[in-house]
């Protein structure tokens, strides 16, 4: 009995030193101290801690009951599109973030629970929050934060850099089925950029070779690089550089080919028969015998603050390719979407070169000081090349040229309401005429047709224009719609009379009269007769200005011509 009661005693005192082994936990005081790092342990750390940004607004935004691991607008990918330039502004943010020191065995990528110990309750209210952090690679904490200033001060250095820099090429194909076609776009057109080449439309070089791709290749600007570089777009017959394949690696791969740099001279070959040389030639403002200003906003906030899209291009192309004495200066006025506008901007310039290449041609405008004929077949065959059934566009072609003598003139032609004018002498010569359905001219014109239009009728198929390009479908449905331009009388730019002219869509002249933008002008004139540094420039933002000033609804678009700066080459 007494050796029984003594094993009852011993199996007792192990029960109860096993109960205490396992409530003390003994063994938390050997083991490392990276356990307490798990995702899901909670750091308590006092609201004083807080001092600086823990992330930037462009990396992470913390939000009650919301956890976003990378910013709306991250890239990882690099894929940012190739018409945008490659900067990022800061946007201003309402919170105020801090920065909280972690412990060093916390890994980036982990979700981590902060119990926050208030020293001042009302100076932080993210109790409970969960913070993600991203992985390291992708995290840059600034010491500093750039202010909007500096940064708005960065951007606008760069963008105009960019535009010191203004380069054009010319593709003329010597070889193929489609030989003698040729299509150009300068670096600063955005609107005109990437230039496609392919066998369907809407490419920008369309080339009629059943060896090339529906889509085959394009050519884009290198804001970066300052470079035009070529892009096989996953064609099946390859493109070739100076006899080299650029395409993918893979073979029967369809993916698009990292992109090679051009040179002036380089010969691309698309499939094995067509054959295209590229032309080309810096064109710094300083070739230009006049100053050229451009400005443009879509005007987007309107109607309960719903965005405005831009369906205005302004456009310019000075000297045409391979024409030292010519130049084309247009607007184009959207509806129904961009692609009419843009369509047109590309085709004005080329088909209009095209024309006074023939040396016959570009002597009579010469000689007889008149480009009618240039002018009037210039819009017949932009609106022959058009294939926008639903889509159309007004258009306005300023003409300039220089003759052997040195003398300057200017013609212009339009259909629809975008307007040009000429002042001379402080006084405006209007170049347009609006075509609008509610004018007189214009119902005089539909009146002819034998189909006049009723008492009070203001709109065609809910139309306030009668003439446009594009807009097939209309055009088929009734012939009272018409892309037959208008001609105006050239004018002979005299420095003595201090010229000027300007361009520009109807969401300008809705709010502003062709007076007062003189007025304006001529005020601008005087305020910067001493600093004509980018004057012509500055004019027309300052015109853009007063638009958005005067409360315009509309996409905008202006071109200014300073013509009392001209310094013709002799």
């Amino acid at each position: 009995m007494p050796l029984f009661l003594t094993l009852l005693l011993l199996m007792l005192l192990l029960l109860l030193l096993s109960i205490l082994f396992f409530v003390f936990k003994p063994w938390r005081f050997f083991l490392p101290l990276s356990s307490s790092s798990s995702p899901s342990s909670s750091t308590s750390i006092k609201a004083s801690e807080l001092e600086r940004p823990l992330l930037s607004a462009d990396d992470i935004q913390v939000s009650h009951n919301q956890t976003n691991e990378f910013p709306l607008d991250y890239d990882p990918e690099g894929a940012c599109s190739p018409n945008q330039l490659h900067f990022r502004v800061p946007q201003n943010d309402s919170l105020v973030q801090k920065q909280i020191s972690l412990p060093s065995n916390v890994p980036l990528g982990d979700s981590l629970v902060l119990d926050v110990i208030h020293d001042h309750l009302e100076d932080v209210d993210a109790t409970g929050q969960t913070l993600v952090f991203p992985p390291a690679q992708f995290v840059e904490t600034p010491k500093h934060r750039r202010s909007n200033f500096e940064s708005d001060r960065l951007k606008d250095f760069v963008q105009g850099d960019i535009s010191d820099q203004r380069s054009c090429l010319t593709l003329e194909v010597n070889d193929g089925p489609s030989r003698g076609l040729r299509c150009s776009v300068q670096s600063t057109n955005t609107s005109r950029l990437p230039l496609t080449l392919g066998r369907v439309s809407p490419s920008d070089l369309l080339l009629n070779d059943s060896e090339v791709s529906g889509k085959h290749a394009q050519i884009n600007w290198n804001v970066d690089k300052m470079r035009w570089e070529l892009v096989d777009m996953g064609s099946l017959n390859g493109t070739q550089l100076n006899s080299q394949p650029i395409n993918n690696p893979k073979t029967g791969s369809r993916h698009w080919s990292d992109p090679v740099d051009l040179a002036n001279g380089d010969i691309i070959t698309l499939g094995t028969t067509s054959k295209a040389i590229v032309h080309i030639t810096k064109q710094n403002q300083q070739h230009i015998p006049f100053g050229v200003g451009m400005a443009s906003d879509p005007m987007a906030l309107r109607r309960g603050g719903k965005k405005l899209p831009m369906q205005d291009v302004c456009y310019y192309e000075w000297p045409l390719p391979g024409l030292d004495q010519f130049g084309v200066f247009g607007i184009c006025d959207g509806h129904g979407g961009d692609g009419a506008a843009k369509s047109a901007s590309r085709l004005f310039p080329e088909i209009i070169g095209n024309l006074l290449s023939n040396s016959l041609a570009r002597e009579r405008v010469l000689s007889l000081r008149d480009a009618s004929e240039i002018l009037r077949d210039a819009f017949a065959q932009t609106e022959a090349g058009m294939n926008h059934d639903c889509e159309g566009c007004t258009a306005t072609v300023l003409l300039v040229w220089v003759d052997g003598d040195k003398n300057l003139f200017a013609q212009c032609a339009n259909v629809g309401d975008s307007t040009c004018i000429l002042c001379v002498d402080g006084k405006h010569i209007k170049m347009t005429e609006d075509h609008k359905v509610a004018n007189h001219s214009e119902r005089l014109r539909i009146e002819e047709t034998g189909d006049p239009l009723k008492n009070g009728e203001k709109r065609l198929h809910g139309m306030n224009l009668a003439r446009m390009l594009g807009d097939k479908f209309l055009k088929q449905q009734d012939s009272r719609f018409s892309s037959e331009p208008y001609i105006s009388q050239v004018m002979h730019i005299d420095k003595a009379c201090r010229p000027f002219a300007i361009l520009a869509s109807d969401g300008l002249w809705d709010v502003i009269s062709m007076k007062k933008a003189t007025e304006l002008v001529l005020q601008m004139r005087e305020r910067y007769a001493t600093d004509r540094e980018k004057f012509a420039e500055r004019i027309a933002n300052s015109l853009l200005n007063e638009a958005k000033t005067q409360r315009t609804k509309d996409n905008t678009c202006v071109i200014f011509l300073d013509f009392d700066t001209c310094r013709v080459e002799s």
